[in-house]
């Protein structure tokens, strides 16, 4: 008696299988490093301070595991230190920092926004119109986690179009250093956001018309007095 023929399994069909509680798991401990990011940026994690990973998890509602595990990441990012047996301190910047990071910024994107600013056509920028109207939403409400997450976005977005993964992964990560706010420094205020959020609609603009002049400036200026942004 011959076996039953089992039909081929396409390669374009078939996925592995993933345990669901990895997935979850996955899916909580990005959650949880989300929320500890809009802490930072919001400053409900205070620079100095130390944080254990239970009292967290309590605060989230969460084990502490997945806690820990959002924490290692914030410290490889430079956002934290890990301390055996206490937890982990939320570390402090300091105003040469952040004008240092200015400075890199500026010395990675502006060259590129230039070369953007000969090559994509008009209609291309203009796509990006949602984006720099959800920085002015989240600045007009005042939300600065939310105002940090649509930042990065549009940032994102004009710098992908050169194509480069690794150009866009780096200025991501600079960028996310320069939002933490320094110790003792006042919350940023609305106006400030407002303002921050305008300079992307007048970066469009200048990008339309290839203007490098302007295009220059607006970068330069932007990252240089920006509201942590």
């Amino acid at each position: 008696m011959h076996e039953a023929a089992h039909a081929p399994v396409s390669k374009e069909s078939w996925v592995p299988a993933v345990p669901a509680q990895k997935v979850l798991r996955h899916s909580v401990r990005g959650q949880v490093l989300d929320a500890l990011r809009a802490a930072l940026v919001d400053g409900e994690l205070a620079p100095g301070q130390i944080y254990s990973g239970p009292a967290l998890g309590e605060r989230f509602g969460v084990s502490a595991t997945p806690v820990r595990e959002a924490m290692q990441q914030l410290a490889l990012e430079g956002a934290v230190e890990c301390l055996p047996n206490r937890g982990f301190r939320v570390l402090s910047g300091t105003p040469r920092a952040l004008a240092e990071l200015a400075e890199v910024r500026a010395l990675l994107e502006v060259p590129v926004m230039l070369r953007l600013a000969r090559t994509v056509p008009p209609a291309t920028w203009e796509a990006l119109r949602p984006a720099a109207l959800a920085t002015a939403e989240a600045a007009a409400a005042g939300d600065l986690p939310a105002y940090a997450d649509a930042d990065r976005a549009f940032h994102r977005a004009v710098l992908s179009l050169a194509g480069n993964a690794q150009l866009v992964r780096i200025a991501e990560e600079l960028h996310r250093r320069a939002q933490w706010p320094l110790p003792g420094a006042p919350r940023v205020r609305r106006a400030d956001l407002v303002a921050d959020a305008a300079e992307h609609s007048a970066l469009l603009e200048a990008l339309v018309a290839q203007d490098l002049p302007v295009v220059e400036s607006l970068v330069r200026e932007h990252f240089a007095g920006s509201a942590g942004c």
